[in-house]
Parts: C-alpha cells; structure tokens; sequence
C-alpha cells in the first residue's frame, strides 16, 4: 500500500487550514469554518485543488474527531451547576429552545422537503454550538460579565436537549412504522439515558478506580477506548455514536480525574474534529448551494429574529437589561457542530440530499457571522440604546467604571491560574483542586466587583 502521496495532499491540506485559521483570527473567526472551507476548497465536486484527495481516506478519522467532540462536550458538562440551578437554567435554558424548536420545526415544515427533513432542520437551526460560545466568551473577556451565568445555563440545557433530542431522532430516522418496535427503541434509548444520567450523578467515585495509574500513555488509551467503546454501544442500542460518547463523557467528568483527562483530551479533541469539519467540507457540492441558497438566508434572518427575541427574554425573566439581553442574542447565535451531525446523520439515513449542502452553507454563514457580531455586541447595543453626545459621553464613563484596572488583572490571574491548573493536575489532586478553588475565589471577586460597577452606574443614571 502506497500512501505518500496521500500523506502528502493531507499535509498540505492542514498547513492550508493552519494558514486560513492565522488569518481567521485576526479578525475573531473561529475554526470551524475555517476547516470547512478548506475541505470545500479541496473537494472532488469543486476542481479547485490541483490534487486529487477523496473523503473515504480520513472518514474513520472523522469519526474519531465526532466522537471526541461529544465526549468532550459530556466532559464539560457542570452537573453541580445544573442540579444547583435547576429551576432557572429551565425556565431560561427551555424558553429559548422552545421559541427556536417550535418556529425551527414550523419552518422545516414550510420548506416541504420531508416530515423527518423538517424535524432534522429544526434540529440543525435550534441549539448553539457549545464550543464557539465557549471559546468566544474567553476570548472577548466576558467570564466576569453578569449575562455570563446566564448564557452558560442556557449551554448546558441545550446539552441535555441535545442528548434526548438525538435519541428520538434516532429512532424516526430508522425507519421503523410499527409502533410497538419504536415504543421499545425509545424505551431502550431513555433508559441507556437515565443510567447514564444515574452513573454519572452518584457513581464518580466508582469509575474513578478505572483510572489509578501514573502511567499517561495507559491514561490517554483507556479514556479514549471508553470514549469510542461507548460511542458503539450507543450506536447498536440506537442512540446514536454521538450520544453514546456524550454520555461516557458525562461520566467521566465526575470522577476526580476529570482535569487531566480534560488536559489530555482537548489537544485530541482539536486535531480530530478538524478532520471532521474538513471532512463534511469534502462531501459538500458547491452546485447544489444553489438549489438551497433560498432557505438558508430565510433561516439565517430567521434565526437572528429569533434569537433577539429569546436572548432579550431570558434576559427579562433573569432580572437583566437589554444590553445583557444583546450580550446574549449575538453569543448564542452561533450554530456549528450539532447541526453538522445532524447533517451527517440525515445522509446516513437516506434522506434529502439538500440538507447536506443546506446544513453546510447555513452553519458557514452562521460561523462567520456570529463572532464578528459577538465582537461587536457592545458598540451595537450603543447604537440601538443610546443616541446623542451626553449619552456618548455618560457610556464612555461607565466603560471606565466597568473596566477597572484590577478587573483586567484578576482575569489574567484567572487566565495564569487555569494554565498552571493543567500542570498541578499531573503532580497531585489536591493541589490541583487548591488551585481550582483559588480560582472560584477570584473570579467570584471579579464578578462581585462588576456587579458592584453596574450597581453605580444605575445610581448615577438615576440621579441624571
């Protein structure tokens, strides 16, 4: 078997996508985009590479990369947070879902592709992509902003949608008519869920045995065979790989060892999932965006509509402005690797062969323009708040109060303290959780201290 030339093609092709996403960052766009573009840039359909490299070659890859994607995603997930807040993530978490699912579903209906198409449509124009919210809150420095809470319980109620939802899915695009067969798929599905669900909550300090050894590489090997024995399992009891490896994760992540294997698995996390985006971009048949141009805008100025509309609501029933309610529309925006798994699923099971490029050109756009409107959340609230110089002149101070010196510095402590957390993590347990304590300790204060800033700003909008 001769694959240099292969290996060669593969090469250029991640040195291409290293050289766009450099690109990408200078103006705050995130990877996924990035990697689907080069996949399209390379694609058969296309011609526009002058080599020849064919999806099949890094499918199980891919597969690999989906799979560490969810698994990270259960990894992530804060049970203490969920099970803490469980009343107001699910009156924010499940008003938002709800406002995007049900019109989502109305308009998949409307498009007229299909019942099942339009419940997967509805699916790929619903929830968020975790990872880009994430990353982008870090990245523009709103950790210590007061919508932040907020917008991270909606994240984690969207991850628990996700779970069911996929479950159900599932067993609509099986195929099955009979209604007894898809009773006892649905019941087998919810029940691997609760089990799951149960492990994970009471069972952390069992699994937690798996993992005594000091030897990384045994580590890395046993939490990865989890992760992709688990995906099987939920594959054959129809669930789905996707959920059996969130589900994995979730567990995992309440043992102690949830910090290394976090350390460990995000640089796998990242390598891998950009063969899955580059991948879904090497499927993707730029002449069939025409056939879907239509619906994808009517969805994209749908789903900006829509999310103006829940994020000024969550903000509402949470006690917060309407600055915090855009703070949240422009984040949670962002669409990205679920909706790609849904696509991914939908041609697995035979279905229109639009949702592909339809998925693929909605989430391109939606990638793009999420984080340059998150950038600039801040500057559009302004605009639509505030007018005239006094108003100008009130924000400009109020910018100074919010961003004190010292706040900068804690966020950086935050910053150097997480990193230094990846090294204790390796040395010894406890210090690791010291440092993560010191770390809650400090972006405590920080939030205080922000809250304490907005509490003056509203003494003195009062007193003008």
């Amino acid at each position: 078997m001769h694959l240099g030339e292969d290996l060669i093609v593969l090469g250029l092709l991640l040195l291409v996508a290293y050289v766009l996403g450099r690109l990408g960052k200078l103006v705050g766009l995130p990877a996924i985009p990035i990697y689907m573009i080069v996949g399209l840039l390379a694609s058969p359909h296309t011609g526009w590479f002058p080599l020849d490299f064919e999806s099949h070659y890094i499918e199980l890859i891919a597969v690999f990369g989906l799979i560490l994607l969810l698994f990270n995603l259960g990894l992530e997930f804060d049970q203490d947070e969920f099970f803490g807040n469980f009343g107001k993530l699910i009156i924010s978490g499940g008003s938002y879902i709800l406002i995007n699912m049900g019109v989502g579903l109305a308009f998949g209906f409307w498009v007229g592709w299909g019942t099942r198409e339009a419940l997967i449509i509805a699916g790929i124009t619903a929830t968020s992509s975790s990872a880009i919210v994430t990353k982008l809150l870090i990245e523009l420095r709103r950790l210590p902003n007061t919508e932040t809470p907020m917008i991270l319980g909606v994240t984690v109620v969207e991850d628990i949608f996700i779970a069911i939802y996929l479950a159900i899915v599932s067993v609509v695009l099986s195929g099955e008519t009979d209604f007894w067969p898809v009773v006892a798929k649905l019941a087998i599905a919810f029940t691997f869920l609760v089990v799951m669900f149960t492990l994970a909550r009471w069972g952390g300090k069992f699994v937690s045995r798996l993992f005594r050894t000091k030897d990384d590489e045994l580590f890395t090997i046993l939490f990865f065979g989890l992760a992709v024995l688990f995906a099987g399992v939920g594959e054959i009891l129809g669930v789905t790989d996707a959920i059996g490896a969130f589900l994995i994760g979730l567990v995992l992540g309440a043992t102690k060892y949830r910090n290394k294997i976090e350390h460990i698995a995000i640089p796998l996390r990242d390598v891998f999932a950009a063969f899955f985006f580059l991948n879904f971009g090497l499927e993707l048949d730029p002449a069939k965006f025409p056939s879907v141009v239509g619906p994808v805008l009517i969805a994209v100025a749908m789903t900006i509509v829509l999310n103006i509309l829940a994020g000024q609501f969550v903000a509402r029933i949470n006690g917060m402005g309407a600055q915090a309610g855009i703070n949240t529309t422009v984040i949670l925006q962002n669409r990205g690797e679920f909706a790609l798994i849904l696509a991914t699923l939908s041609l697995s099971a035979g279905l229109d062969a639009r949702i592909q490029p339809f998925a693929g050109l909605y989430v391109l756009i939606m990638a793009i323009l999420g984080p340059i409107l998150a950038a600039n959340s801040e500057r559009i609230g302004a605009m639509i708040l505030r007018t005239g110089k006094k108003s100008k002149r009130r924000d400009r101070k109020n910018r100074k109060k919010l961003r004190d010196p010292m706040l900068d510095e804690e966020i950086a402590l935050v910053e150097a303290a997480t990193a230094d957390l990846d090294s204790d993590t390796r040395r010894d347990d406890t210090s690791a959780d010291n440092t993560r304590a010191a770390i809650d300790r400090v972006v405590e204060q920080a939030m205080q201290q922000q809250a304490m800033g907005q509490e003056d700003i509203s003494g003195d909008r009062k007193r003008d």
